[in-house]
């Protein structure tokens, strides 16, 4: 077996979090800053609940950190992990 095929069983949920469209888009949208819920609200056109539970499937993989600031709580990309997963994954395609 290949050494890059043993990081396919870490890879897949990874790769399973992020095939859902509205979370892929929850992830661009954070790429560059912080957002609360409701911004990410506005910016998905989903309502709140499904927005939260986009938001728990992303936290539950890693790809997203939250702090709660007052009564909001700020959303995140985890780039370290984000980091780790893009190299892990082109790792499966190299010669």
């Amino acid at each position: 077996m290949n050494n890059a095929c043993i990081n396919i069983p870490h890879l897949f949920p990874f790769l399973k979090t992020i095939s859902d469209e509205n979370r892929l888009k929850i992830l661009c949208f954070l790429k560059n800053w912080e957002q609360c819920v409701c911004d990410i609200v506005k910016f998905t056109n989903l309502p709140q609940n499904l927005v939260s539970h986009h938001l728990k499937k992303l936290k539950e993989a890693w790809l997203v950190l939250a702090k709660k600031e007052w009564l909001k709580v700020i959303y995140s990309v985890n780039n370290d992990k984000i980091i780790t997963y893009k190299k892990e994954f082109n790792g499966l395609f190299e010669l």
